[in-house]
């Protein structure tokens, strides 16, 4: 039987769902035997690939390579699970809609810089007016909320998907797994 190919990827978002995903540990080594893992910030894959089963993304969309990069892995991707609150609601990313990407930039690259005030143009990718939520770009599967969501939830998602079952997030979130 073949392992299921798992991806995790990192749009606009602080890495808490990384973090927390990391904190299966001996769990995650456990579960590593189902699955291989094909993409990840967490390893030196510079592509994400063709026929990925399940890919768990992080962070909001805000930026015109976000957009890019969502697609792509919503166009290879069987089953895309929406990880974290930034993810699923735009969280904290999102927070900037209130003053546009403009005044994030002159703050950030002025107001707040001693040397060289300037904005980076090859650097930082261009901003979008809004930040969304990744389900406003491209069809959820499944959505794991939490800021970050714990790892024993992780763990119970992973468990299910792994099985080819989708779990009941809202139970597992509800009573603390």
């Amino acid at each position: 039987m073949s392992k299921t190919r798992l991806a995790t990827a990192w749009l606009d978002g602080c890495s808490g769902c990384h973090m927390s995903f990391l904190d299966m540990d001996e769990r995650l080594i456990e579960l590593s035997g189902a699955f291989d893992l094909v993409y990840s910030p967490l390893v030196d894959f510079k592509t994400f690939p063709e026929a990925v089963d399940i890919t768990l993304v992080e962070g909001a969309v805000s930026t015109t390579d976000d957009v890019e990069k969502i697609h792509l892995i919503r166009a290879r991707t069987r089953l895309l699970v929406a990880m974290g609150d930034c993810a699923v609601t735009g969280n904290v990313p999102a927070m900037r809609n209130a003053f546009g990407p403009d005044a994030v930039l002159r703050r950030a690259y002025f107001e707040n810089a001693d040397l060289q005030q300037q904005t980076p143009l090859v650097v930082v990718p261009k901003l979008l007016d809004k930040v969304r939520p990744v389900h406003e770009y491209v069809s959820v599967d499944l959505y794991l909320p939490g800021c970050p969501p714990s790892a024993a939830t992780f763990h119970a998602v992973l468990t299910e998907l792994l099985a080819n079952r989708m779990p009941d997030v809202a139970s597992l979130t509800r009573f603390g797994a």
